[in-house]
């Protein structure tokens, strides 16, 4: 129930032809979900996303004994099972804030974290878009979480500014222009805006024809201080990078 290709994935030769075809086309590291955080999604109990998650992850290990897996999950017990079978690095789009648990949790792991910004579940963060200034409310939101995962001892940070959660269309183009501002973390930096409604809205068009948009936003990111591009289109996204390191050479 993805917002784009998900559902498409859903039986074994399916999982494992897509992972194959993301390391032919050159990616570094393969996301797995088991559940939608599009905008108005519902999350489903922790068992359940166990239950989707640990076979797969189980699958593309044996298959893919050395390719990255990072797994998007809030949940702290999810986190600890698809740990125990091999995920390299913890996705969570609600930077700790849905599972008291998950920042103790990572520390004890000692797993690369991915620590995203967003207000609320997805089932109504499109209702909390109100800041007062929405660049300086990010920024103490960053410094206070990271402030706890070093204290806790986790070591590995990565930043997303979680672009299309709890944004406006306006908000999210505010954020990419000041994409430079999350610098002063000295953490590496994530940006995930593969074929999303800023685009498409903005655009009068729709996710399927939002290619473009994604490349020219991957573009401006990657020039801007972005060190991972979270992308549908693998190709074309490591033919944007092979272009961006040619012209800082």
């Amino acid at each position: 129930d993805s917002f784009y290709d998900g559902g498409q994935y859903t039986s074994e030769k399916a999982i494992v032809q897509r992972a194959l075809e993301i390391i032919e086309q050159g990616g570094d590291i393969i996301d797995i979900g088991a559940v939608s955080s599009k905008p108005g999604a519902e999350l489903i109990p922790t068992d359940i996303e166990i239950q989707r998650l640990v076979p797969i992850i189980r699958l593309l290990r044996h298959e893919f004994p050395n390719a990255i897996l990072s797994v998007d999950t809030c949940w702290a017990k999810v986190a600890k099972a698809v740990a125990d079978e091999g995920a390299d690095i913890i996705n969570d789009i609600s930077g700790g804030q849905f599972d008291t648990e998950m920042f103790n949790t990572v520390a004890q792991l000692q797993l690369p974290y991915i620590l995203m910004h967003t207000k609320g579940l997805p089932s109504v963060m499109q209702n909390q878009t109100q800041y007062t200034d929405i660049m300086q409310e990010m920024i103490m939101y960053f410094s206070e979480k990271l402030d706890k995962l070093y204290y806790l001892g986790v070591k590995d940070v990565i930043i997303d500014p979680g672009f299309g959660f709890a944004k406006t269309l306006e908000q999210n183009y505010t954020i990419m222009k000041h994409l430079k501002d999350f610098s002063v973390f000295k953490e590496p930096l994530l940006v995930g805006i593969s074929r999303k409604s800023m685009i498409y809205n903005l655009l009068s068009s729709d996710a399927n024809k939002a290619l473009n948009g994604t490349t020219v936003l991957n573009t401006y990111a990657l020039m801007n201080g972005a060190k991972f591009i979270r992308v549908h289109d693998v190709k074309e996204a490591v033919e944007t990078i092979k272009i961006i390191e040619q012209l800082k050479k």
